[in-house]
């Protein structure tokens, strides 16, 4: 057992590649002796013992959060990633254009992104964007891709669900033009005329009897296994 004093910790620059980097040299453990090891350990015992012990005597100090009785207090830092959401303005209309960007910057196929020529417009505006919880990272990858400031990832944790289907489902609530669009119209029956509601669980996902990549859909036969394999997840 050894410890690394920080203080020994050089930093230089060194090629790799080709490429001029910087890198920290961090020296060899020093072995200790048996002496100095059990005094060590005894000492982070004591520690974490004193912890525990301030936490008994001034319970106003514990910071574990007792959820989910604390669920309308809850609070959680800024960039906490929990689900992928859309933005929505005052009006509740949308800001992306179905350009991809998100689809083609996500790492694992999670966006499936569907568009349309505008009945209108003219002009290319978003059918249907799909998101797959069920096999997103939560990298951000797609928020930072989106030149129009049209997603967001929120603090919204609860997605536990008894069938990953639901985990899959369209997080826009119209298919139609932006907002920069609509509002164009001063016609409230024209503006709604560009407009089609949707339902979350309608189009191609599992819910709605498409299957997709490790999701069978809803309805279709769960695969054969023989005798001693598992059988396939829904």
């Amino acid at each position: 057992m050894g410890r690394v004093d920080f203080s020994d910790v050089k930093h230089e620059t060194r090629a790799f590649a080709g490429v001029t980097v910087p890198v920290s040299v961090v020296p060899r453990f020093k072995r200790q002796a048996y002496p100095t090891r059990f005094l060590f350990a005894i000492k982070g015992l004591l520690e974490g013992m004193r912890l525990t012990f301030g936490y008994l005597i001034s319970p106003s100090k514990v910071v574990t959060r007792q959820y989910p009785e604390n669920r309308a207090t809850l609070k959680f830092p800024e960039r906490y990633r929990a689900s992928l959401k859309f933005k929505f303005d005052e009006n509740g209309y949308q800001s992306c254009n179905g350009c991809g960007s998100c689809e083609r910057a996500c790492p694992n196929g999670s966006i499936i992104l569907q568009t349309r020529k505008g009945a209108v417009t003219g002009k290319n505006e978003i059918e249907r964007y799909i998101w797959r919880m069920d096999s997103c990272v939560l990298c951000n990858a797609c928020v930072e891709a989106c030149a129009f400031g049209a997603l967001e990832m929120s603090h919204e944790f609860e997605n536990a669900v008894y069938d990953r289907r639901l985990l899959v489902y369209t997080l826009n609530r119209y298919a139609g033009p932006t907002a920069n669009v609509l509002l164009k119209e001063e016609d409230p029956e024209k503006r709604a005329a560009m407009m089609t509601k949707l339902d979350a669980y309608g189009g191609p996902v599992p819910m709605n009897g498409h299957a997709l990549p490790t999701v069978r859909a809803l309805g279709s036969p769960r695969a054969e296994t023989k005798p001693g394999e598992g059988g396939a997840a829904s």
